[in-house]
Formats: structure tokens, C-alpha cells, sequence
């Protein structure tokens, strides 16, 4: 009995697929710091998307406190993560308190970030992508020169 053909390609498809999958995770794994720095930030983007558009929706109509939690949320998930695997590093408190006094610092920018496109009436999605923006580049570079020195 033949299968039909949607099922046949999308098979095929997941077959041809599988071997760059695998040369992709093993390269991750195996990667320099700075890519396995953006693999995490993209996880992180995501996250505090997730996180800031769920408080929006489901809790609080309140872009500052919510990109507030997000950040919370994202910032401790990217400690891990960086601390562990971008930066093989062990979780000890000189690197754990310079995490925090970024992650602080980025929490109130993404909050006056988040305040200030609300005020200029910026719609919420958009917000948070404004809040990303601004955030991201920032802490990479505090945490990059400053955090894993």
C-alpha cells in the first residue's frame, strides 16, 4: 500500500533533514562563546516575548511591569545558560553578582524603554521589540567586557 504523497515528502523531507540537524547541534555545542552568547539571546528574545505578551494578555494591561517580569524571567534563564554553556563558566558569586547588577540595570532601562513607547503610543507587540532593541545590545556588551572578564 503507497502512502499518500504529502506523507511520502514530508517524510523525505525530515530524512534529508536529520543529518543538519545533528551537524547543527553538535556545532552549537562546539561553538566559540560569542555564538553560543546569540543562540542564548535568541532563546531569551523569545522568552521574554512570550512572557511579556502572556502578562499583557492574561494578567495586567501594563507594558513597563510586564516587560519588567519578562526581563526578570529572561535574565535568570540567560545566567544559566551563559554562565554554564556560552561561557563554561561555574555558577560562583564575583560572576553571579555582576550578572545581577547588569540584569538591574537592564531591568530599569527595559522599563523606561517600555514607559517611553507606551507614552508615544506605541502599540504593546511593538513595544516590546522597541524594549529588545535597546536592551539586548546593551547588556551584551556590559556582560561581555565586564561580567565574563
Amino acid at each position: 500500500k503507497q502512502e499518500p504523497a504529502r506523507i511520502h515528502r514530508a517524510r523525505h523531507l525530515r530524512q534529508k533533514a536529520a543529518p543538519l540537524r545533528r551537524t547543527l547541534a553538535r556545532g552549537l555545542a562546539v561553538a566559540p562563546p560569542s555564538l553560543r552568547f546569540c543562540a542564548t539571546g535568541v532563546l531569551n528574545t523569545a522568552l521574554h516575548y512570550a512572557v511579556a505578551m502572556g502578562f499583557l494578555t492574561f494578567v495586567l494591561n501594563s507594558p513597563a511591569l510586564a516587560n519588567g517580569v519578562a526581563f526578570i524571567a529572561a535574565t535568570t534563564c540567560s545566567c544559566i545558560v551563559n554562565t554554564l554553556w556560552s561561557f563554561s563558566r561555574r555558577l560562583e558569586a564575583g560572576v553571579f553578582l555582576r550578572f545581577g547588577l547588569v540584569a538591574c540595570l537592564g531591568c530599569g532601562l527595559s522599563m523606561t524603554v517600555a514607559a517611553a513607547v507606551a507614552r508615544a503610543g506605541v502599540p504593546n507587540w511593538l513595544g516590546i521589540f522597541c524594549v529588545m532593541a535597546v536592551v539586548t545590545p546593551t547588556t551584551y556588551l556590559l556582560h561581555r567586557h565586564w561580567t565574563y572578564r
